[in-house]
């Protein structure tokens, strides 16, 4: 069994990065790059003339890992470490060290001049080759207390302990390190908190531009939620989440800063708390319910479908269920959307809003409906397949009634397959949800995927393959972990003893 997890985790592995890394070599490779800015609210009002256009471009081609950039400024300070006399100003002198200096660095360094100032800047192209190398390079993030590098403060302490914080309470609080709270308790889910390690998923751009992509969907939507926040220098109302607090150098503090966390704390960034549940919250309710939904309805229909075999209950549930399967997934949403409108159900997500129940309501139905008929065949298939096994005769020899036998020995036995499906239904959620959400304006990461694409948020793009991927690789792992569990005759090696 632990041979089996260890090598499914490595073929997971193996995977996800071979399916992040594809899309990765697509998107920038076949994407023409200059598209994000397409939605950059700044590009027009920044990049008013040839010069600050070609800046600006550069400057976040070069924040986006496109390519290396250094600007005027930045050239004339490398550059006059190996000749002092060398300024920004566009001679002839200048360009001749400059030349020299970018022959020196090599590796497809170029020096260029700004059309209408003149004055030198020079660029590197990135290799997509080396992009994929530096995203997952830098995918997995270790916090420790060498973490932090502030000239401003040398006096900076550096450790990690146990100690009972006065904001949170008992914590691994750290110092250097980039999160103060490194290890923590509370009341929301999970309960338990690290911050030791985190997946580093790249910024995202133009939308929610330089935001963390884990951030963006993590983080909670709508207006901000006050409460009572007990801060190192006293209890405020604030809508400032404690548990988020991040380094920021104590020369950078302002007023507020100070009135909260006191003069010379070095970890006074912090995030908001919102009203609303984040993205991958909102995904995850409507994702859940979803596949109960599908569960709920495929479980009894398959059972008295494979029970009442070659009835005409079991015709017309056939040809029900083969039109359903055979239905675009656009047009059951809009029919669904139709139908729910004459029960007074939103049809669109912003409508009610997050707090009110009723706006789940029809995303959730047709995440559960997408799934529903395929999970009802294969569970009469499976159904019908146990009524034939000799264990069945046997019991009927015995006297049971098909209740009795349905109820002990089918579907017990049916039920290992059926849980080999969920990582199907969860993975059938996913995709229906990026056009359900799409369609009900729901907040979800469904639809910031498609809003992204649509953005050429690329990074954005990349995070959300990697975590769909991910989820749905995992999912079937643990389907096929959950089968042992139902029936230990079930092994997952083939060695002796299943070991």
């Amino acid at each position: 069994m632990k041979k089996y997890v260890f090598m499914r985790i490595l073929r997971s592995l193996v995977s996800i990065f071979l399916v992040t890394t594809l899309t990765y070599m697509i998107i920038y490779t076949l994407t023409p790059r200059n598209l994000i800015f397409k939605n950059d609210p700044n590009y027009n009002k920044v990049a008013k003339t040839k010069d600050s256009k070609i800046n600006y471009e550069n400057t976040v081609y070069d924040r986006m890992g496109y390519l290396e950039y250094m600007d005027s400024k930045s050239l004339q300070q490398k550059a006059s470490k190996e000749d002092s006399s060398v300024t920004v100003d566009a001679t002839t002198a200048n360009e001749k060290i400059y030349k020299e200096y970018i022959n020196k660095l090599g590796h497809g360094w170029q020096l260029k001049r700004f059309p209408e100032s003149k004055s030198f800047y020079a660029v590197r192209e990135i290799p997509v080759f080396e992009r994929v190398i530096s995203f997952y390079a830098n995918l997995i993030q270790f916090d420790h207390p060498g973490w932090v590098k502030d000239a401003s403060n040398p006096n900076l302490k550096r450790y990690i302990r146990i100690e009972n914080d006065p904001s949170i309470g008992w914590s691994v609080v750290g110092s250097g390190t980039k999160h103060k709270y490194l290890l923590y308790f509370n009341g929301q889910f999970p309960y338990v908190h690290q911050n030791f390690v985190t997946l580093n998923l790249g910024n995202s751009y133009p939308t929610y531009s330089n935001t963390p992509v884990l951030q963006v969907i993590t983080q909670g939507q709508g207006t901000t939620k006050k409460s009572e926040v007990n801060f190192p220098t006293g209890k405020k109302t604030s809508s400032i989440d404690i548990y988020s607090r991040t380094y920021k150098s104590p020369s950078k503090a302002d007023s507020q800063d100070i009135s909260r966390f006191g003069k010379g704390d070095a970890y006074t960034a912090t995030l908001s708390n919102y009203e609303n549940p984040s993205m991958i919250a909102s995904s995850s309710i409507i994702g859940l319910i979803g596949i109960a939904i599908a569960y709920l309805i495929a479980i009894p229909l398959g059972s008295y479908m494979a029970l009442f075999k070659s009835s005409w209950f079991d015709s017309i549930s056939t040809a029900a269920l083969t039109f359903m399967m055979s239905l675009p997934t656009i047009a059951l949403v809009y029919i669904v959307r139709l139908a729910g409108s004459f029960f007074g159900l939103p049809d669109s997500f912003p409508v009610l809003g997050a707090q009110d129940w009723r706006s789940y309501v029809l995303p959730s139905l047709i995440l559960g409906l997408l799934s529903a008929p395929f999970n009802a065949v294969w569970i009469r298939r499976y159904m019908i397949d146990i009524h034939s096994q000799d264990f069945v005769r046997f019991a009927r020899s015995k006297g049971l009634s098909e209740r009795e036998i349905s109820k002990k020995h089918i579907f017990k036995n049916a039920m290992v397959p059926l849980v080999s499906g969920i990582p199907v239904s969860i993975i059938g959620v996913i995709s229906g949800a990026t056009l359900t959400e799409t369609v009900f304006a729901f907040p979800g990461m469904g639809k910031m995927l498609i809003d992204s694409i649509k953005a050429s948020n690329n990074t954005m793009v990349i995070g959300l393959v990697f975590i769909f991927t991910s989820l749905g690789i995992f999912a079937a792992m643990l389907g096929d972990i959950l089968m042992t569990v139902l029936d230990p005759r079930i092994k997952l090696t083939n060695t002796k003893g299943g070991k």
